[in-house]
């Protein structure tokens, strides 16, 4: 129980960086309400789970490789910015991305949610470097760190249901208008994401250069 907490914690300090998922929560639930947004944030913390488990087995070597790490942040920053305009454009009634309509079913709001929760594979990198050092220094065996990684994907269940409930609970104050600006200013995160880490990514590239 000791490490589960402590996995809780630690994994909601880590939500506390604001990315592209705690944005979609947000946008979903204030447009769809709270109930709508519980698959979506499964998916999240199902993704968070596969990840955590790909680090967990060593796959975050594999991505050492500097070729597949650039290929993964290009495809990445693509998706971010790709949704990011298609959000912006659902402010006005117009759908770009087949099979993500203007007034979302469940079933497509859960394949947004995960095309976006797979956008940054790079991820796989960082919760191996968590791991890592949670066993060395910690001293974990087997069991407490699948307890500790147990916490850390409730962690992102408990932030994201936070973030969905302030979400749901804003839409009833929240005119029409403002709701739209709302929409846009998510999908100019989104882009502003993308963006961000593709020029990560070429930053990266002239290091290697010199």
């Amino acid at each position: 129980m000791k490490k589960y907490i402590e996995g809780i914690r630690f994994g909601m300090i880590l939500q506390f960086i604001i990315g592209p998922m705690c944005m979609l929560v947000f946008h979903t639930s204030k447009n769809n309400g709270f109930f709508f947004t519980i698959p979506l944030i499964l998916v999240i913390a199902s993704v968070d789970a596969f990840y955590i488990f790909l680090a967990s087995i060593g796959v975050s070597k594999l991505l050492e490789n500097k070729k597949i790490e650039r290929f993964l942040r290009f495809f990445g920053s693509s998706l971010l910015i790709i949704f990011g305009i298609s959000t912006i454009l659902n402010a006005f009634e117009i759908s770009i991305i087949p099979g993500i309509e203007i007034h979302p079913t469940t079933q497509n709001i859960i394949i947004q949610g995960l095309f976006l929760a797979l956008s940054n594979p790079i991820t796989i990198m960082f919760w191996g470097s968590v791991l890592t050092t949670k066993i060395i220094e910690d001293k974990m065996k087997k069991k407490d760190l699948f307890i500790f990684c147990i916490g850390l994907v409730s962690a992102t269940i408990i932030f994201q249901t936070g973030i969905a409930m302030i979400g749901s609970l804003l839409s009833k104050f929240i005119p029409e208008l403002l709701s739209r600006l709302l929409n846009i200013s998510v999908g100019i995160f989104l882009i502003y994401y993308g963006i961000d880490r593709f020029n990560n990514n070429e930053k990266n590239k002239e290091k290697k250069k010199f």
